[in-house]
């Protein structure tokens, strides 16, 4: 019925119908000349479509070009929820928070939504007539002063279609423009084995792992993969387990210096000396002055390290940071090969993006003023927002006859195009890429278009004079002569195209080193870049999900900052939100600064990715700095000569964690495997027992009980399980204003402590959801009885009974609940845009004055419930699976029925290092966790004495 019969229909007489009838009828002749819906109801329902039961499709989404695999959910043609591909190698069925939030950003009612030309509104057919124009001129010039300018990318259809236009149209030029570009490992897989080739490491075969300021758990397209692989030797049940151990070398702290072992902070510009000082202790012939040695490197820590290196022979593996020198990647390629590990932990492939191509961004500027290009394609990349400062690509582009740009977002680029063609979202797609060891797998749509959006295939299609290709039969054309039509349906299926990884290339590096050289290490303060890890280099910068979910270390939100260590705040009288001017090579930035433990003292930590004001409404809240205004083309990642000033004005930093130390405390439990196969309860070492009596009676155990695990030595922080929660539970963004008084809304938050001296701290991660108490000090104060036990143990909130007292938030000592402040859900159907489609149906949509909270995910209980009462059987172990914990990279939580001591998490509750939150309150929580345990070597300085509970 219509918006109209809706709102009359408590009053709605016969005569009334009979005129709502008749006008429906009239107007259904009309139908035909109607302009096309985003969403039409089902003629006649496929059989496959039953209403309430969500269908399964995989895909592939796109990570600066390589390809994660996906499963993603769709609730009658909306995709509402991504989850990993078990099958494909780059996600192993797990996912990140960019994964996560993919469907939100679908759903964007800020995306492009109509082709523009010269600013004004136009029609895709207007497009298509200025394209054959251009397709003529170029087949009659072959292609003379045209160019491309692409993404990162490996898609082999894209490949194909490049080298198609390279042969009809010979002089056309083709540029790549990837702002987290790290050419680094090619090249110095170029000078030591005589050709670009990339590492695939092999962790799960690692007993150590020496990182060279590599971030490999959260950087990357192996990171799902390799966080999974290396947490695989990190789970730890009994006495007799072992472990693997981690070295890390950082010039800024990551998430994988805090899984590491033992950890040393140094200058970005000091990671070359430590490479070399390591080569040079595992036996490599290493040219090292005497003027060389980084000193504030420990030998003893160098002499540990190389001795395990040795011990561990084959079974070790030494990573080199992407964004490293040549020099760094050589050394690591040297030692590697020094200890046997190449073909063991570590092979080599030819890269999965080679593409030839005729230059980087500053090339292509250079052409255009040189008069060799006057007419360009940009596909996808937005270089008048990312490119290094210097080059001037505003000047450059202002000198083009036609730029057309098609991408996502009407950005800086995309407002300065004389065509600027909406892009097709990945899960609106068909297209091809490859992952980070090689393997191919096909990217398909879940849902038409919503705003007429078009792939890069159809827009170099209509380049090459075909104006009505289509992607899917370009993506079959490309892979139909090798699959056949059962290979290629087998192919959508599975979500991958198996036995298409490289194979790993015979390489022989030669031992000399001579031809690299090694820098001296930079003085005063060096200037660290990075991706910020969820809005990367700004692409994401308009998706709220995304600018809200807590940064892992600094736990900052809706912005960025500087990060610098307490010793260099303390020497420019600096305090964390107080603004420092950053200075170099001409260029500044104001920004405030954040003191942070454990940063290596004189380097400065910006951010990329933030600063947008033309991404829309969401990027314009946000209350970001664009480093990108002092990054230059010969320094992306770091540079020395920065020159640092205090200012005297403040600037607000949103952060949603205020306190990080235990003081005393035992909230997280942290001991060394050493201390754990001598005292395997240590987590009980110095706590109080908790009570055995309590006032209230227990409940009857009846069904099924559900409890959580969380293992915290597994847990890297990566957020990805925030983000799962967020998108499975309709739970909404809130904004910058509303966090920053403390309103924000996520059921499930990963805290984070340091332990021990600020210079070098241990950093602790703790997921913290409901625990979901059999006492819950939550049920006893609701005077409605809005806060349930229900029979399977479940903590329940009814949420159309709860008036907002906020009693039972006041007494959760946990502080899990979130309560609706402000009304964050638009429910007005005459007002409400394209994002109400990305809504889970099976999930509840709270409303103003409404608490919340983690709910264990009942709606999948419900779902597998309802599977087995109809087959008769009880519910499997592991058949109830929480966002949270699918996420899960590092399957650091397990989830089932604890009162089946065969279950996976009733095992890990019996584990000796088993311990519950607050445990002295008498709550006792269905949530527990598994003390963090650390493979420190001992005698080695800096081995932290872990088993003194909640020190901080």
């Amino acid at each position: 019925m219509s918006a109209t019969a809706e709102k009359s229909h408590a009053e709605i007489d016969r005569r009334s119908l009979l005129k709502l009838v008749g006008a429906s009828l009239s107007m259904a002749g009309l139908a035909a000349c109607s302009p096309a819906q985003e969403i039409v109801p089902y003629v006649r329902q496929p059989e496959i479509v039953v209403p309430g039961k969500p269908l399964y499709y995989a895909t592939t989404l796109s990570s600066r070009g390589y390809g994660l695999g996906a499963v993603v959910e769709s609730h009658e043609g909306r995709p509402t929820k991504v989850e990993g591909n078990p099958d494909h190698p780059a996600s192993m069925g797990a996912t990140d928070a960019v994964m996560q939030a993919a469907v939100l950003e679908l759903f964007d009612p800020e995306r492009s939504r109509t082709p523009m030309k010269n600013g004004v509104p136009a029609s895709y057919d207007d497009f298509l007539r200025d394209m054959a124009v251009d397709a003529a001129d170029l087949a009659t010039t072959g292609g003379e002063s045209a160019a491309i300018l692409i993404e990162a990318t490996t898609s082999p259809t894209l490949k194909t279609q490049l080298e198609d236009l390279r042969r009809k149209y010979p002089m056309l030029r083709i540029y790549r423009h990837d702002p987290l570009e790290t050419p680094s490992p090619e090249e110095a897989a170029a000078k030591l084995f005589g050709n670009s080739l990339v590492p695939v490491y092999h962790l799960e075969r690692a007993d150590v792992v020496v990182s060279l300021d590599a971030d490999f758990l959260a950087e990357g397209p192996g990171r799902l993969a390799y966080a999974r692989n290396f947490s695989a030797r990190r789970h730890v049940r009994a006495v007799a387990d072992k472990m693997n151990r981690l070295y890390a070398v950082e010039s800024t702290p990551t998430i994988t210096g805090a899984a590491a072992d033992h950890r040393q902070a140094v200058k970005p510009g000091a990671v070359e000396t430590v490479a070399a000082l390591l080569g040079k202790a595992v036996g490599l012939a290493l040219p090292l002055g005497s003027d060389n040695v980084a000193t504030n490197i420990d030998p003893s820590w160098i002499e540990a390290a190389a001795a395990d290196l040795k011990a561990a022979g084959r079974k070790a593996v030494v990573v080199a940071g992407e964004h490293q020198t040549a020099y760094v990647h050589a050394v690591a390629i040297a030692i590697n090969r020094q200890l046997g590990a190449i073909g063991s932990t570590v092979t080599f492939i030819e890269p999965p993006h080679a593409m030839p191509v005729d230059g980087d961004l500053g090339n292509l500027c250079q052409d255009i003023e040189g008069g060799t290009v006057g007419r360009l394609f940009v596909l996808g990349a937005n270089p008048l927002e990312t490119a290094p400062t210097g080059l001037d690509v505003g000047k450059a582009f202002g000198r083009l006859d036609t730029l057309v740009h098609c991408g996502l977002y009407q950005d800086g680029t995309a407002r300065s195009a004389h065509w600027h063609i909406p892009a097709a979202h990945d899960l609106e797609s068909w297209s091809d890429l490859r992952a980070f060891d090689g393997t191919a797998s096909v990217v398909q749509p879940l849902i038409k278009p919503l705003f007429g959006g078009r792939t890069f295939h159809e827009i170099l299609a209509a380049l090459d004079g075909d104006f009505n290709a289509d992607s899917l039969s370009l993506v079959r054309a490309t892979w139909l002569p090798s699959l056949g039509e059962d290979g290629w349906r087998t192919a959508l299926r599975a979500g991958i195209i198996f036995s298409t990884d490289a194979a790993p290339v015979s390489v022989h590096p030669t031992a000399d080193l001579d031809g690299l050289k090694l820098r001296q290490p930079a003085s005063g303060v060096e200037l660290r870049f990075v991706a910020d890890p969820f809005l990367l280099d700004g692409r994401h910068a308009n998706c709220a999900a995304l600018q809200e979910l807590p940064r892992p270390l600094t736990k900052l939100v809706w912005g960025n900052a500087a990060l610098m260590s307490p010793a260099t705040g303390k020497r420019l009288e600096l305090e964390t939100g107080q603004v420092v001017s950053i200075t170099r090579a001409g260029h500044s930035l104001d920004v405030p600064a954040w003191i942070m433990p454990g940063h290596p003292d004189e380097v400065v930590t910006l951010a990329l990715g933030h600063g947008r004001r033309a991404a829309g409404s969401v990027a314009a809240l946000a209350k970001g700095y664009d480093a990108f205004r002092l990054r230059t083309a010969d320094a992306p990642w770091f540079m020395s000569g920065a020159t640092l000033k205090a200012r005297n004005g403040r600037s607000p930093l949103i952060t949603t964690q205020h306190h990080h130390a235990m003081e005393g405390r035992a909230i997280v439990r942290h001991a060394s495997l050493g201390e754990f196969h001598q005292t395997p309860d240590f987590v009980q070492k110095g706590v109080p027992p908790a009570p055995t009596e309590s006032l209230f009676p227990d409940w009857p155990a009846e069904d099924e009980a559900w409890g959580m695990s969380i293992d915290l030595s597994a847990c890297i922080g990566c957020m990805a399980c925030v983000a799962a929660c967020q998108t499975e539970n309709n739970i909404p963004t809130v904004g910058p204003e509303q966090c920053s008084i403390g309103h924000e809304m996520h059921w499930l938050r990963v805290d984070r402590y340091y332990a021990g001296p600020p210079e070098t701290p241990e950093t602790l991660f703790q997921p913290v959801p409901c625990m979901h108490c059999e006492k819950a000090p939550c049920e006893v104060v609701c005077p409605v009885n809005a806060t349930t036990h229900t029979h399977d143990g479940l903590n329940a909130q009814v949420y159309n009974r709860c008036i907002g007292t906020r009693y039972c938030s006041q007494n959760c000592p946990y502080k899990v609940r979130r309560f609706n402040f402000l009304e964050f859900q638009d429910f007005d159907k005459e007002t409400a845009g394209p994002e109400q489609a990305a809504r889970n149906p099976n999930v509840s949509v709270r409303s103003r004055g409404v608490m919340e909270k983690c709910t264990y995910c009942v709606q999948r209980i419900s779902a597998k419930r309802i599977e087995a009462q109809i087959d008769n059987r009880p519910i499997d172990d592991g058949a109830v699976v929480t966002a949270c914990q699918q996420a899960c990279p590092t399957q650091a939580i397990s989830f089932g029925d604890i009162k089946r001591k065969d279950s996976q998490v009733a095992r890990d509750k019996a584990a000796p290092h088993a311990y519950a939150l607050l445990e002295e309150l008498n709550t006792r929580p269905r949530t527990t966790y598994l003390g963090r345990i650390r493979n420190t070597k001992e005698n080695l300085a800096g081995a932290a004495k872990d088993s003194e509970n909640g020190d901080g």
